[in-house]
C-alpha cells in the first residue's frame, strides 16, 4: 500500500498568534523533522498543506497578504511532492488533495502538523471516513494550552492525550515517529 506523509499547516502564521509557545513547539519540530527525514530517506512522498483564510489583509497571519503563508522557522527544508492550500479545517475539503491522493494510488496517510485537535484531527477523521488508512503521529503534531468554556485551563498535553484517545482504533492508528516510519516501510514492501 502506497503511503504519503501529510504535513498540515506547519506555517509561519502560528508564530504570530498570542498563544505561540516556543517550549511546546521545540519537541514538535524535532519530531516533525525526524518524520520528514525518515520519509525523505525512504522515498515516501510528502505533501505540504497551507491554511489560508479571510480577511485578505496583511494584519491576518493566515492571509496570503501577511507573508506568513510559508514554512515555519525550524521546520526541516524538504521538497514537497505536492502542495495544497486549504480554507477549512480538513485538508480534504475543496483543496484537491483527495483527487491527488486517488490519482497517485495513495492508500495510507501519515498525519502530522499544527494543530493537534483542529486541522490534524479533522483531516484524520475525514480521511478515515473516505476510506484511507491513517497513521496519526501525535508527537509530530502541535497544539497549545486552551481555556475550557467554564474558564478552567486545559493543558496542551491533555488535548493531545484526548485526541490520541478518540482517534486510536476508530479513525487511525496512533503511533510514534519510529512506528509510523516502520509501518510505512513494512506496507511498501508487502
Amino acid at each position: 500500500m502506497k503511503t504519503c506523509l501529510i504535513v498540515i499547516d506547519a506555517q509561519a502564521s502560528f508564530r504570530q498568534r498570542p498563544y505561540w509557545d516556543e517550549r511546546q513547539a521545540a519537541p514538535y519540530l524535532a519530531a516533525q523533522n525526524a518524520l520528514i527525514a525518515g520519509c525523505v530517506a525512504a522515498g515516501t512522498p510528502i505533501v505540504r498543506i497551507f491554511h489560508v483564510d479571510e480577511p485578505a489583509d496583511a494584519s491576518n497571519p493566515f492571509a496570503v497578504e501577511s507573508g506568513h503563508i510559508r514554512p515555519i522557522e525550524g521546520l526541516a527544508d524538504f521538497e514537497a511532492t505536492a502542495t495544497f492550500t486549504k480554507h477549512r479545517h480538513s485538508a480534504l475539503v475543496n483543496s484537491g488533495l483527495d483527487i491527488w491522493l486517488t490519482q497517485n494510488g495513495i492508500g495510507r496517510l501519515i498525519v502530522s502538523g499544527i494543530r493537534t485537535e483542529q486541522c490534524c484531527e479533522t483531516t484524520t477523521r475525514h480521511a478515515s471516513d473516505l476510506g484511507w488508512e491513517v497513521d496519526y503521529v501525535t508527537d509530530a503534531t502541535l497544539t497549545f494550552d486552551m481555556t475550557q468554556p467554564d474558564g478552567q485551563p486545559l493543558a496542551a498535553a491533555d488535548i493531545k492525550a484526548r485526541t490520541a484517545t478518540v482517534l486510536h482504533g476508530r479513525f487511525a492508528t496512533v503511533c510514534s515517529v519510529a512506528q509510523a516510519l516502520e509501518r510505512a516501510s513494512a506496507k511498501a514492501s508487502a
